[in-house]
């Protein structure tokens, strides 16, 4: 997967700035998300970590219009219309890669891939002169062309993420946001796609939000991290000011240290269970 030269010129540069502020959400009646903050800047990726529960893809869904907040002010590209924009044309500034989307039945892939030019098609099924080679780049892009023609049903977990990813990619919208993109993925995939991810920030100025748990993902592909914890935004900032050992072992309540990968020069942590520690007494005292 590479964004290379595959983006189009008219996506090319036109990555958007989306801020929200002062989201709530509540869930029967119980917040869950208390008053948080979050700007995805253009060229910029911004990635939403802490433990289970914390609120990461709640306020993802929220910023993506796909979860009604209790308060929450949207802006984008300094307009403080967000909420008010139609679902269409929201779309083509902001497109979402969602967790759990159902396995197609009876489409191919690329019918599937397809469906993200829909904020382009207008009412009565109007052509979409762009559509062809957009989706034709998206497939590129996620390394699935040679799966074009197949029965999405027949996918594997791993191949229908990257088809999905492929729809994103065919909105050709500013702003991207990933909820959780690596699930389902073998490594070599979670690799090409944090590498697709800085690509579509770093050559075509598109504003990435993501959702990760792996905290050495976070560390190697974020230009900024905000750290949630108990649906509260605890920091928000560089990766080596806010993945801290200290930070981190009080937010996810196991000791967890962090260092320097010598080969890459990124942060690197660890999670220390009670094997670990048994381990390190004994090295010890041998």
């Amino acid at each position: 997967m590479h964004a290379g030269e595959e983006f189009s010129e008219a996506t090319r540069s036109r990555g958007h700035e989306l801020s929200a502020t002062g989201v709530t959400v509540a869930y029967d009646g119980v917040d869950v998300v208390h008053d948080a903050a979050v700007t995805l800047r253009p060229g910029a990726v911004t990635v939403l970590v802490g433990p289970n529960g914390s609120g990461k893809s709640t306020l993802l869904r929220t910023i993506a219009r796909l979860q009604r907040p209790r308060t929450a002010q949207l802006v984008l590209d300094g307009a403080t219309d967000g909420l008010a924009l139609s679902p269409r044309e929201f779309s083509r500034h902001v497109a979402l890669l969602t967790q759990g989307r159902p396995t197609p039945s009876g489409l191919t892939v690329r019918d599937v891939v397809e469906f993200g030019r829909y904020p382009y098609r207008g009412r009565w099924g109007r052509t979409d002169p762009d559509g062809p080679a957009a989706v034709d780049r998206a497939l590129a892009m996620t390394g699935v062309t040679e799966l074009a023609d197949r029965g999405a049903e027949h996918l594997s977990g791993g191949q229908l993420q990257r088809v999905w990813l492929a729809g994103c990619l065919a909105q050709e919208t500013g702003v991207l946001l990933l909820d959780e993109p690596t699930t389902y993925l073998d490594l070599r995939y979670q690799v090409e796609l944090l590498d697709l991810m800085r690509d579509l920030a770093d050559d075509h100025g598109i504003a990435v939000g993501a959702v990760l748990h792996d905290l050495d993902q976070a560390a190697a592909v974020a230009d900024r991290i905000v750290l949630l914890c108990a649906g509260r935004v605890t920091a928000d900032g560089l990766p080596e000011d806010v993945l801290t050992a200290e930070r981190l072992t009080s937010t996810y309540g196991i000791r967890i240290e962090v260092d320097t990968d010598p080969l890459t020069g990124r942060l690197r942590t660890r999670a220390i269970g009670r094997h670990h520690s048994r381990s390190e007494r004994l090295s010890t005292t041998s």
